[in-house]
């Protein structure tokens, strides 16, 4: 079984989407403890980036998902 391209790239985009966001949770929880004022400078984007990227990596599992399928239901049509 082979894996489309464009089930490939939004896989990859998932997990980046995700990815990204957890890094920034980390680094909020790291920030924190160290006592770092994550109200100013970079902090605001990382502050604002897990929220988006989460919003982001569910919206596009859900896209995996429906492109997966219609590939599959496409195959399975075309196979009787």
């Amino acid at each position: 079984m082979t894996v489309h391209r464009t089930e490939r790239v939004l896989a990859y985009m998932v997990a980046s989407s995700i990815g990204l966001a957890i890094l920034a949770i980390i680094a909020l929880l790291v920030a924190g403890l160290a006592g770092i004022k994550t109200s100013e400078g970079v902090w605001l984007t990382v502050v604002v980036l897990p929220p988006i990227g989460l919003a982001l990596g569910v919206l596009l599992i859900i896209t995996l998902v429906i492109v997966s399928a219609l590939r599959r239901a496409r195959a399975a049509r075309d196979a009787v």
